[in-house]
């Protein structure tokens, strides 16, 4: 089986340890993207998606209402159990973007949030073409934290030097792009359209969401304590979110397409 950075990556620990702090802190989509996915890749009833490192089903959830047949892979236990808890009418199976575990032609679109950027894009893509049939469509999704909003930048500032000692890549990575622009890639060009979401939940959420970042979870309990605490006083010492029970934060969700050649 080929490799994948999510098979020998060290901050693959991270993602099995905080499976449970990943689904209470981070984000949901925003429908109209959601809506706007499923209109370029026909997405509906009689139609099947493939969601690859589909971690614990935020949106492979999100998918429910455009009627699809639905199928994750996600390569990480932690994951795919909680997965299964809060997904049970979907099946998760083990697997890796560049050794997908189903037939050539199964699917009709697939789909990857919060994901790509850990692939190995070349084989990935190839994998990705088999699994799909004639004229299928690949979407690619990621929330990205807006860091106009000064405590979000703080959290970035945060977890910067974290993410620099690990080599760890990021969703805000855009190298991906490059093999796209190939002429070997089995897919055409890709589109985008960016869409405004806001994440509102207790403050405890968003501690949560940093501590659920691969490069902290894989830390020693001592320091991701520290990390902890140090959200907590970003929190405490920012205006717009000092005091609030609710904390709202502000995101950009960009959505790729492309159609396989």
């Amino acid at each position: 089986m080929p490799s994948s950075p999510l098979r020998t990556h060290p901050v693959l620990r991270g993602f099995d340890r905080a499976a449970e702090a990943y689904e209470r802190g981070r984000p949901d989509y925003p429908r109209a993207a959601v809506a706007y996915l499923g209109q370029r890749l026909h997405l509906g009833p009689g139609r099947t998606v493939v969601d690859i490192g589909s971690g614990t089903g935020k949106f492979t959830r999100a998918l429910a209402p455009l009627g699809a047949a639905r199928v994750a892979v996600e390569p990480i236990a932690g994951m795919r159990r909680v997965f299964a808890q809060e997904v049970p009418e979907v099946p998760v199976l083990p697997g890796v973007a560049e050794a997908i575990p189903l037939p050539g032609g199964f699917a009709d679109a697939v789909v990857v949030a919060q994901a790509f950027h850990w692939f190995r894009p070349r084989p990935a893509l190839r994998e990705i073409a088999r699994v799909l049939g004639p004229n299928g469509g690949l979407g690619l999704v990621w929330n990205l934290r807006d860091d106009s909003v000064d405590w979000s930048r703080r959290l970035t500032e945060l977890l910067a030097p974290y993410r620099r000692a690990a080599h760890a890549p990021g969703s805000r990575d855009r190298q991906w792009q490059r093999v796209f622009r190939s002429p070997a890639c089995p897919f055409g060009p890709t589109h985008f359209r960016s869409f405004p979401h806001v994440q509102r939940a207790p403050r405890t959420a968003f501690v949560e969401r940093v501590l659920s970042v691969s490069v902290i979870a894989v830390l020693p309990s001592p320091k991701r304590r520290q990390v902890a605490a140090e959200v907590r006083r970003i929190l405490d010492r920012d205006p717009a979110t000092r005091g609030r029970a609710i904390v709202a934060l502000p995101y950009r969700t960009e959505v790729y397409w492309a159609r396989k050649k």
